[in-house]
């Protein structure tokens, strides 16, 4: 019921309405399949998924159906995209960031570490030009993209022994993907590309030194907790994760001017959706973990500012050589600096005062 309640809630206030007379009674039946980047057991990002399938069929009175296939059911995790661009399936639910070997400037669509909010990165998308911007680079894969969630601040991730200088990233085997695994490079670290079912045993055998997963919700579901005690944050290298809807453009110009509004209604419910069980669950799991042992720790200041330059140095490098990359990085670097100036006036500033007066405040 709460559930229910809650995407009418955000359907109201997702700025997309479709009343029921639109919907004549020869509104075409339309049945697509959407695989997705992530697995069942992950209620939550996989669960964005689901919620778009549910909306697109009640805003649709059942007229549209959308089929969605967890990982690997249909397509292989990190082809999403390609099965898309290809027309094997008519859409489909990812991320950007996994596709830095097709164009990296799509790690922009997802978030970069030392990046943006939630907030912050729709607002970017919605009024800052990165909406143009990622419509641009995904018509390279015959594509069209609508954000579908955040994950909101990770956590800096899972550790067998604890991080005390930047050194001792050194020879450092974490499992990390995408362009945080070159900024972990750079600090002396050996990144490994790891599938999510096989980190646990990784962890287990020693095989894996750390890893970067998402938060304490995820986290405690795969257990990482009997087999890496230090657990690291504030997530400054991710500080939050935008999931992306996918829609091969042929698919998407067949579509009726109604069932085209119902799937942006749906992403948006999906999205508010997405970011609230996040910072719903949470705390409560980060409860869970440290109440089994876990040794919670905070990154030295020294760290991220290694972290900081390394991933600086990252962007550079990619900026030199990608024209597309260059082209984003200056209109990302620029709101984020005016996101970062409005904060210390206002939002940033006033969270401060409140977590420093937490026990003596309200």
């Amino acid at each position: 019921m709460q559930r229910r309640k809650f995407l009418t809630l955000a359907a109201s206030t997702a700025g997309v309405a479709i009343a029921s007379p639109a919907l004549a009674q020869s509104a075409p039946t339309v049945n697509w399949r959407m695989p997705s980047s992530f697995p069942r057991s992950l209620d939550t990002v996989w669960g964005s998924a689901e919620v778009i399938a549910e909306q697109t069929s009640v805003l649709t009175d059942g007229k549209f159906t959308i089929r969605p296939f967890a990982a690997g059911e249909l397509v292989p995790p990190l082809q999403v995209l390609d099965a898309v661009q290809n027309g094997t399936t008519e859409c489909g639910h990812t991320a950007g960031f996994y596709y830095l070997g097709k164009e990296p400037a799509l790690v922009f669509d997802t978030g970069v570490p030392f990046g943006l909010t939630p907030r912050q990165q729709t607002a970017w998308l919605a009024y800052g030009g990165g909406k143009e911007l990622m419509e641009e680079l995904y018509g390279k894969f015959n594509a069209i993209v609508m954000p579908c969630g955040n994950t909101g601040a990770q956590m800096g991730g899972w550790f067998r022994k604890e991080i005390k200088q930047p050194e001792d990233f050194n020879g450092l085997r974490i499992r990390t993907p995408g362009l945080l695994s070159m900024v972990y490079e750079k600090l002396g670290a050996i990144p490994q590309q790891i599938a999510g079912s096989d980190i646990y045993p990784a962890l287990e055998k020693g095989s894996l030194d750390a890893v970067e997963w998402v938060g304490p919700y995820d986290d405690e579901k795969l257990g990482f907790a009997k087999v890496a005690k230090y657990y690291y944050g504030p997530g400054v290298m991710e500080l939050g994760a935008n999931l992306a809807f996918n829609v091969n453009r042929d698919s998407w110009a067949k579509l009726p001017p109604q069932y085209q509004a119902a799937l942006r209604a749906a992403c948006a419910i999906a999205a508010n959706d997405l970011l609230a069980k996040y910072d719903a669950k949470n705390i409560h799991a980060l409860k869970l973990l440290v109440g089994q042992g876990v040794k919670l720790k905070s990154w030295p200041r020294e760290v991220m500012d290694a972290m900081q330059s390394a991933t600086k140095d990252v962007l550079e490098d990619y900026s030199a050589k990608d024209e597309s990359f260059a082209k984003v990085l200056k209109s990302w670097r620029a709101f984020r600096d005016d996101q970062l100036l409005w904060a210390s006036v206002n939002d940033g500033t006033a969270e401060s005062y409140l977590m420093a007066t937490r026990k003596q405040g309200l």
